[in-house]
């Protein structure tokens, strides 16, 4: 199989050259690109060669007809491009009648390198200029929607209420009803009881009350009176129906409403939970006429085909771009192992994704139960653009939003694949998946060195609250670097598969110079909603992973488990380091059980109930905590398991700003050093000269200066390699400061 190579605009750019082929002995000018136009408004029976319909010549209709033309040259040329191919879209949405899936015969990597597939946004990419500068106005973009517009809005009234309704084919691709609407660019929540907030459990079936939590059950107890608005919303013959989103543990479940006693609060679930639900867990309802009673909601009538909106005030449907989602991906690249050939060697660049959603497959028999989730991170969601034995494929400048699902993966057999400076926002589930759940089977199933770098990933867990911003799975050698990750209710990056000491593939991945924040309680205020979650989180063995130069913030947790830097289940051999924890609910650092993991020169700021944990006590050294600044004003400095060794502290300092003592493992810190802990460490304020969200800013004087790297905050780091980032982490400071 050809060799993965790193290839980007740059070598497109190579066409520019200025100088004078005759000036430069030997000199051999590129092939000219190969260059196809698609539109909308053109024709699949024309051309391709422009982007507008002139002399005789028309832009193609369909992307799919571009890569039909890619094809056609390679099989011209001997089954190789001779030069680069650049697809131009024309920048208007270009609504897919299906997803556009890309085989083998749809790569690039023509003779010595020279013929990459490009598709990108007519008027940019390498023929027109490289990136826009930060901060300038962006240009108008291609956008590639799996959606479709709905129109033909009339004023009318539902129950005494003023809406807006339309008819539709309630039916999207997945086979089930559309459970997602965006109106003029904003997502508008389904018909929704409580309209903001959630209400609690109080209660199991006493059927089922002595179950174990890791087991399903089928209904729950809650109050009468909240328990009403349900009752109402129960099948009445006009396609009326009420599903129920309830939270347990780290995971929430989707479930249809078999039932309810409003009476007793009971409620009867036609599908079963992954776990059981407890007394205090979280729910709300959704999709019911009943609850559509608020503006800005809808309600879709699947037995009439019409979709109700309560509009917004002043608002008027007729004006309004409103997209329901028709497809549930938009691009699948997908290889083929067994006959050894391979998606590669495509760029999409300057591109917008948007308009699709995935749901759970309806039930085997009529009437029964279906799935309801996932036992952690959403794992079985698939995203809206997805890869298996594929490599070199690259994503440049590109948004994924108003997807249903998560954004982009890079599944088995992918490698050398990456997304720079790429936004993905407004997600129902998370940002990226790399790799998958199972090591790989056979040399082309693995996936490795694959790379994040200068990404946005925000407002995710929309819909599976599990989701997660960047998940990495069973897959090695990945790079995950200067990213903005905010606003997930759960964690914010997953690395590992693996629990406990068994095989694992998730070794030498490097996390580095990311700001990841509002985890668990995002920005807006809701949440939190779950528990047992990280700015990042570990499972399994990870040697030579490091995570390094990351600022993690405002991390929180509904009844335990909101930490910084989480080591479960395993992890082994894993170092962070140089790393900034401020304003967590549970802690800075968690190791739930590990080996032989390193905690060196980062700051621990705030952590509300601890500020260190260890969870599990085991006949091995758990890890080495050295260097590390914990500044704190409330909780505990210690939480867990300290107290039996196997743990190794040195060189600390350690500060509490309010004045109370500081307690190490229920004793003094004299104790605790007389027990060989904190060698060298001390008590005492370490010098900074302001909030630590505000300035990093240390005299050489300062007890922490010689602890820590002397470069000064760490997102003024983050810039100095790569200085675009600069915006995307003023940003995340203006919001640490408010």
């Amino acid at each position: 199989m050809p060799e993965p190579r790193a290839i980007g605009w740059v070598v497109a750019g190579a066409i520019a050259l200025t100088a004078r082929p005759g000036a430069i002995q030997g000199f051999r000018p590129p092939p000219a690109p190969l260059r196809w136009f698609v539109a909308p408004d053109g024709d699949d029976a024309g051309d391709g060669l422009t982007l507008h319909a002139e002399a005789g010549h028309a832009p193609f209709r369909t992307i799919r007809r571009a890569f039909e033309a890619v094809r056609a040259a390679k099989a011209a040329n001997g089954g190789a491009l001779p030069a680069i191919a650049s697809i131009e879209l024309a920048a208007t949405t270009h609504f897919l009648e299906s997803p556009l899936h890309l085989g083998p015969d749809d790569s690039g990597g023509g003779r010595d390198g020279k013929g990459d597939v490009f598709i990108h946004t007519a008027g940019g990419g390498p023929f027109n200029g490289v990136a826009e500068s930060v901060g300038a106005p962006r240009r108008p973009r291609a956008l590639i929607s799996g959606g479709r517009r709905i129109d033909g809005w009339t004023r009318a009234r539902l129950d005494g209420k003023e809406c807006f309704c339309a008819k539709v084919d309630p039916i999207a691709a997945h086979g089930s009803p559309f459970r997602e609407l965006w109106i003029d660019g904003k997502r508008r929540p389904r018909a929704r009881h409580p309209d903001r907030g959630y209400l609690a459990i109080s209660g199991n079936d006493a059927a089922e009350a002595a179950k174990q939590w890791q087991q399903p059950v089928a209904a729950f107890v809650t109050s009468p009176a909240d328990v009403a608005p349900l009752a109402a919303a129960l099948p009445r013959g006009d396609g009326t129906t009420a599903d129920v989103v309830a939270m347990c543990r780290w995971i929430e479940n989707h479930c249809r409403v078999d039932a309810v006693d409003a009476v007793s609060g009971r409620v009867a679930l036609r599908d079963p939970t992954v776990f059981k639900l407890e007394p205090g867990d979280l729910w709300y309802a959704e999709g019911s006429r009943a609850f559509l009673d608020a503006p800005g909601e809808w309600w879709l009538d699947e037995t009439k085909g019409e979709l109700w909106v309560m509009a917004l005030p002043n608002e008027e449907l007729a004006t309004c771009e409103v997209i329901a989602p028709r497809l549930d991906h938009l691009v699948a690249l997908t290889g083929d192992p067994s006959n050894e050939r391979f998606v590669h060697d495509i760029h999409f660049a300057d591109l917008d994704f948007a308009h699709c959603e995935w749901w759970f497959a309806p039930p085997t028999t009529p009437g029964g139960p279906r799935a309801s989730g996932f036992p952690q991170a959403a794992v079985g969601v698939p995203a809206a653009i997805r890869a298996e034995h594929a490599f070199d494929i690259h994503f440049n400048r590109c948004s994924v939003r108003h997807v249903g699902s998560y954004a982009l993966s890079l599944g088995k057999g992918c490698r050398n694949s990456s997304a720079v400076d790429c936004e993905l926002s407004d997600l129902g589930g998370g940002g990226v998946k790399i790799g998958e759940t199972a090591i790989a089977g056979s040399r082309f199933d693995g996936c490795e060195v694959n790379s994040i770098t200068g990404c946005r990933i925000v407002d995710g867990g929309r819909v599976f609250h599990s989701a997660i911003g960047i998940w990495v799975g069973q897959s090695s050698g990945n790079s995950i670097q200067v990213n903005e990750i905010a606003d997930f209710f759960y964690s914010g990056i997953s690395l590992g598969w693996a629990w406990g000491y068994g095989e694992a593939d998730a070794a030498g991945t490097r996390v580095s110079l990311n700001a990841i924040h509002h985890i668990g309680k995002r920005s807006d205020g809701d949440g939190p909603i779950l528990s047992d979650m990280g700015g990042i989180y570990t499972l399994g063995n990870h040697e030579g992973t490091e995570i390094d130069r990351n600022w993690f913030h405002d991390i929180a947790a509904r009844r335990y488990g909101g930490w910084g830097i989480y080591f479960d289940e395993g992890t082994t051999k894993i170092v962070a380091r140089g790393n900034v924890v401020e304003r967590t609910s549970h802690g800075g650092f968690h190791q739930h059980y590990g080996r032989d993991n390193l905690v060196e020169r980062n700051v621990f700021v705030d952590g509300r109930d601890a500020q260190v944990q260890r969870t599990r006590f085991e006949e091995h050294t758990s890890f080495t905590f050295r260097r590390n600044v914990v500044l704190f004003e409330s909780g505990e400095l210690f939480a867990g398991d300290l107290s039996r060794g196997n743990v190794a502290f040195e060189e600390n300092l350690y500060w509490r700003r309010d004045g109370g003592e500081i307690r190490f493992a229920g004793g003094s810190f004299s104790d605790w050093q007389a027990r060989g802990l904190d060698a060298g460490s001390r008590i005492v304020d370490p010098g900074f000269v302001d909030k630590p969200w505000s300035a990093w800013t240390l005299a050489p004087a300062a007890p922490a200066f010689a602890l820590l790297d002397r470069n000064g905050f760490i997102h003024d780091r983050a810039a100095r390699y790569v200085p675009w980032a600069q915006p995307w982490w003023d940003r995340a400071a203006e919001r640490s400061r408010r």
